[in-house]
Order: C-alpha cells, then structure tokens, then sequence
C-alpha cells in the first residue's frame, strides 16, 4: 500500500526536525490569522501537524513539554491552548500559559499587531 501524502510529508519533518514542528516553525513569517493556513502550503502543514499530534495522543505534562520544545510566539498561544486543552475559548488558559512560561494575554494581544507578520 502506498503512502498518503500526508504520511510522507510527515517522515520529511521528522526527518528535517526530529519531530512534526507546530506551524510557526517551517513558516515564521505568516500570523496565525493568515490566509496562507487555509490555503497551499500553511493549509497542508496544519493537515500534516493536527494528524501527527492526534496520533501522538500526548497527556497534558507532555503536550506542554513539547510546546516548551517549540515555543510559541505569543500571536499563536490561542492555537497552541487549543492543541493542549482542545479549548475553544482561551481566555480561561491565559493565566496558565503565563505561570507555564509562555507569555501572558497581553503579550498575545500586543503581538496580534506587530508588524513582522506577513
């Protein structure tokens, strides 16, 4: 049986990376909110990496183990409390991504803006 796309694509980061990154890794250019994640390249990132981690099946301690691997920039804490908690409100988790050492609410807030991101 032949590979999925999204298999191979995922031995190639593993090969590159040791491990599938989170999106801001291979493409620290692009905001969270782009356009590029639904579409090309961003879109199938997101498909290989929300495949990968679901296979990974990681407990909380190393969900954030992983993200402290790989840590965000604050734009991104929102989508990184979700692949932790599976919240679909952040706010509740702010609080705990900053005692955990991934910045507060304000810094998500002040980076949505800065200029950097395509």
């Amino acid at each position: 049986m032949s590979e999925t796309w999204i298999e191979v694509a995922t031995t190639q980061l593993i090969a590159q990376y040791g491990t599938v990154p989170p999106p801001w890794v291979p493409y620290p250019e692009f905001h969270p909110y782009s356009a590029f994640w639904r579409m090309g390249g961003g879109e199938g990132h997101i498909m290989v990496f929300s495949a990968w981690w679901r296979a990974q099946n990681f407990d909380e301690a190393q969900a954030v183990a992983y993200f402290h691997r790989w840590p965000p920039p604050a734009a991104w804490l929102p989508w990184m409390i979700e692949a932790i908690w599976d919240a679909d409100e952040p706010e509740p988790y702010f609080e705990l991504v900053e005692e955990l050492g991934f910045g507060s609410q304000e810094d998500y807030e002040r980076d949505l803006d800065d200029s950097r991101w395509e």
